[in-house]
This record gives C-alpha cells, structure tokens and sequence, in this order.
C-alpha cells in the first residue's frame, strides 16, 4: 500500500523525464553568474542528503517503496553530476537492476503500478548509460511500456494513453511519465507510440479543436489541462459548476512538455492555448488550480521545469506583462525552502510530499531541468 501510494504520488500528479526536461549532466549549461553559487550551495547540500541519509544499504531509499523511489533519487544524484560507478548511485542501480522481469518491465512482484516503476527506471537507467551497459535492459523496457499502451479505436477517449499497468485506464500523469521514457529511450515524434500518446493527452486539454472533440473541452475552455477524460477520471482540482474539469499546473506543464516531445510546434493552437494558461497563472508559491495550494508543489516544480525548458523561453511574461526570469526564480524557490540539512519536505504530506528522499529528489532533478538545453 506504501509503495502504491508513492507511485500514486508520483503519478496522480503526474511525476515526467531523459525526462523531456531530464538531460545529462554534460547536456547542461551554466547558470547565471550571480545564481552559480547559490545554484552549488543548494544541490551540494541536497546530494549530501541523499547519498548519508536518504540511501539504505541495500541501495534502496526504502524497501516498502520499491524501484519507484529509489530510481528517482539515483536519477536525482546522476542528474547532478554523480557517476554511475559512485558507490551510492552504484549500489541503488544494482538494487533497482533486481527487479527487471521477463517481459522487459521493471517493477516489483504484483505491482499496481508497472508503468511507474518501469518509465521511471528506464529514466535512471538512461541517464547511466554512458557506456552502454544498459542498452539492452532499455531497448526490453521500451517494448514492455509499448506493449502496455492503450490501443484499440482512435474514437476511444482511451486510445493512447498509458495508465498503472496494461488494461488501466489511462491519465495524463501516467502518460506523462511514459512519453518521458519513450523520449530518454531514444523515441522522437514520428514514432507510432508517440503520436498514438499525442492523441490522449490532446484529450486531457481544456482547448477545443480538431484533436479534441471530448465534451469536457468546451465546459472551460481556458487552455489548461486535467488528469483524465476517461469517466473513471477527472481532475485533482475539482469540477466547474456544469460539469467541467477543472485545469491545474502540474497538468498542464504535463500536457505542454508532452505535447512538444511528440513534436506539436510553438504556433500550434494547442501549444498556444497552454502557453496562454501558463501566463495567466505562474506562480511558484503554489500549484496554481489546486484548491489546497501546496499540494504537489515540489511535483509541480518538476514539471514546470520540464515544460519550460523544453518550450526553450528563458522568460515568460505574464499576464500583467511582468517579465519572469523562470529560472532564477525557480532556483530562489527551491533554495529558500531547503532545510537545515540539505533536505526538502512539504508541509502538505499528500501524495508523499512528506517523504524528505521524494521530495529532494524532485528539487535536484527540477534545478538540472533549469539548466538543461534543449
């Protein structure tokens, strides 16, 4: 059940990467010369954490939460420079390697959650990769995520879309996630799983167009997007009052960042309708949309770092034409929120975001997305 609930965490949120916005360490380029310093401080801190508090001596960052939490920390500490061969990355990746099944995927036994824990192996895995000693692990995950996409008729609101394990019914967060591994796997726009993914997360817009025809689109239209069309679904932010599904940030930085991996260019109307919202609500001091203003914010930071580095804007004007330097300002968000030793953790406990090893992890992969180029 712990370790459900932290792919749950992961996911109703939508945890995404090469992650879209997850580059390499090498990939990256320097921070603003007055940020440099305090950009060190920060991650060195956070590192410290991870590798003397965080890691078990097994590898793991908690059995009870399975490869899903220790893969995102060891895809933290590669992300920020630490070899694969470093004794605490090395000792994790060995532990998380236990868990690679038959059929490609890597999850534990019975898990309610394979497309997590796989996407976000592949994802530590990928970033490991410099040598090629996991190529052949990555190529079988890439078939087993492939084979749990949602297939069937184009009609159906489900049709591409990834969710928990085979036969799920697919979100956003999930499908998030999957185009993140598809990405770090080497899968560009004009692969089948891609386009197929492009169609679902279209779907998860509130933006009416040609790609989008589902009856939620045109009850609030204001370009954002939610968890899932599917009637089993909704959104984390609540309804409007004729039934529409309400838009949130760490949804529609989500569907923005997916939507330009497969390849949907920034004069697109669905790109503008996002880049619309993105203005009208920046903000770092909450999860905009979220009626509980906290929850997720460390999730959120993560795919607001993803999507803006991936749109490739060094500024966003906002609504009230203020010019926003995202990154300087992300990085003075994270910085005045670290602890007094090195970690981060959410005064909202939901979705696990009371775990310090989760939430480092988000703050160390959303400061590497901040200098990655794209």
């Amino acid at each position: 059940m712990v370790r459900r609930k932290l792919l749950a965490a992961l996911g109703i949120f939508t945890l995404s990467a090469t992650v879209g916005g997850l580059a390499h360490a090498a990939d990256t380029a320097a921070p603003a010369e007055s940020d440099a310093k305090l950009y060190q401080q920060t991650v060195d801190r956070g590192v410290e954490y991870l590798i003397t508090k965080g890691v078990q001596e097994d590898g793991s960052y908690g059995k009870d939460l399975g490869p899903g939490m220790a893969s995102i920390c060891t895809d933290a500490l590669l992300r920020q420079g630490r070899s694969p061969d470093d004794p605490a990355v090395a000792k994790s990746l060995k532990w998380i390697k236990t868990f690679v099944h038959s059929d490609g995927g890597i999850y534990s036994p019975d898990s309610p959650v394979k497309n997590y824990e796989t996407s976000l192996a592949v994802l530590a895995f990928t970033d490991a990769n410099g040598d090629g000693r996991y190529t052949t692990l990555l190529k079988n995950a890439d078939k087993f995520l492939n084979g749990i996409q949602w297939g069937g008729e184009e009609s159906d609101v489900k049709y591409g879309g990834a969710g928990y394990g085979k036969h799920k019914r697919p979100d956003l967060s999930n499908t998030g996630f999957f185009m993140d591994a598809l990405k770090a796997a080497g899968n560009g726009p004009n692969d089948e799983a891609v386009k197929r993914a492009l169609v679902f997360v279209s779907r998860c817009q509130n933006f009416e167009s040609p790609a989008n025809t589902t009856p939620y689109a045109a009850k609030n239209p204001d370009g954002g997007f939610y968890y899932t069309p599917t009637v089993e679904g909704g959104s984390e932010a609540g309804t409007t009052a004729d039934g529409g599904l309400r838009s949130y940030g760490s949804m529609t930085y989500t569907g923005l960042k997916s939507m330009i991996y497969a390849g949907v260019k920034a004069d697109d109307p669905r790109v503008k309708a996002a880049v619309g919202w993105v203005k009208k609500n920046y903000t770092l001091d909450a999860n905009p949309g979220m009626p509980e203003r906290e929850a997720g914010l460390f999730y959120y930071y993560n795919t607001f770092s993803k999507a803006l580095a991936a749109l490739g804007q060094d500024e966003i004007v906002d609504a009230e034409g203020r010019s926003h330097n995202w990154r300087h300002e992300l990085l003075e968000a994270i910085a005045k929120r670290q602890k007094p030793d090195g970690s981060w953790v959410n005064s909202s406990h939901r979705w696990l975001e009371g775990n310090p090893n989760l939430v480092t992890a988000y703050c160390l992969i959303s400061l590497a997305n901040s200098k990655a180029k794209h």
